[in-house]
């Protein structure tokens, strides 16, 4: 059987709006969640036994790690379909930076989930691997789907959203790792307001779009901002970028993305941006 490879794609959350912390020990929130059409790839091949390279940028990042999200991901399907340890050779390029707030470990998860899935031909159709993927993070079923979706609760409460528009944008790394758990600490030492969800734009083409989420927010970009101030300098130079409308940060950080009338736009900016931060991350794309 030939080697089969899927794009596992950079979530962005468009706007995130966090609650206080609650009792079971998670913040409740509200987002309205795209995916951009760059991400890590995934290859998986038939083996003797279970196996993970990986290869990419940014896979010194992840040296060590005994208990990847995507092995994780792949023993948990191994053992609903009742098989002991799947036989795979996977290999992941991750060339998405780490700790970055784009879900790229569940994006990883998710695609390897679909992967193993029809390499095996196992019967488990997308639902069944997003309680597989649940099981595995809050945002696993939302980067399995890897659809523009409204998300509640913890994050795995969805809601597809078909009307988004393609939206071109620009995704910006300064370089520096963002703790996940120290933005929500340095979050809840302030003043959480609520995980509201707004009413959705009354018109969805994307210049509508735009100015609506101009009206959002995304709660823990300063509290994220506070603890890496490089995040701040990202958000300062992307925004000065000729044709950006929107500028925000992506989760808990550190990426920040823009939006642009254009495909092209976004490139020239990247372009721009590349060569005044030359080890910063930057990568045009569309988020749909």
């Amino acid at each position: 059987m030939a080697a089969l490879a899927r794009l596992a794609p950079a979530k962005v959350n468009l706007f995130l709006h966090v609650g206080p912390l609650e009792a079971d020990g998670y913040h409740p929130l509200a987002s309205l969640v795209a995916f951009a059409d760059v991400g890590d790839v995934l290859t998986i091949d038939p083996a003797d036994r279970l196996s993970l390279a990986v290869t990419g940028p940014f896979a010194g990042a992840l040296e060590g790690e005994d208990d990847n999200l995507v092995l994780r991901a792949v023993r948990a399907l191994g053992v609903g379909a009742g098989i002991a340890e799947p036989g795979l050779r996977i290999t992941l390029d991750k060339q998405l930076p780490v700790a970055a707030g784009l879900g790229g470990g569940s994006s990883d998860a998710g695609a390897a989930l679909k992967l193993v899935r029809d390499t095996l031909e196992l019967p488990f159709d997308d639902e069944a691997l997003a309680e597989i993927a649940a099981s595995i993070g809050a945002d696993g079923p939302m980067c399995l789907h890897a659809r523009a979706a409204w998300a509640r609760g913890r994050g795995d409460v969805l809601t597809f959203e078909p009307a988004l528009p393609p939206l071109p944008a620009l995704l910006v790394n300064p370089g520096v790792p963002s703790s996940t758990g120290a933005v929500y600490r340095a979050f809840d030492a302030g003043a959480p307001g609520l995980a509201d969800t707004p009413p959705p734009p009354l018109d969805w083409a994307a210049p509508a779009v735009e100015a609506w989420l101009q009206m959002q927010h995304n709660d823990l970009q300063a509290p994220a901002v506070a603890l890496a101030p490089a995040i701040g300098d990202a958000l300062a130079a992307t925004e000065a970028l000729p044709g950006a409308r929107l500028t925000r940060m992506s989760g808990s950080g550190a990426t920040v993305f823009a939006l642009f009338d254009t495909s092209a736009a976004a490139e020239a900016a990247g372009q721009t941006l590349s060569a005044l931060h030359p080890d910063w991350w930057v990568r045009p794309t569309v988020l749909r």
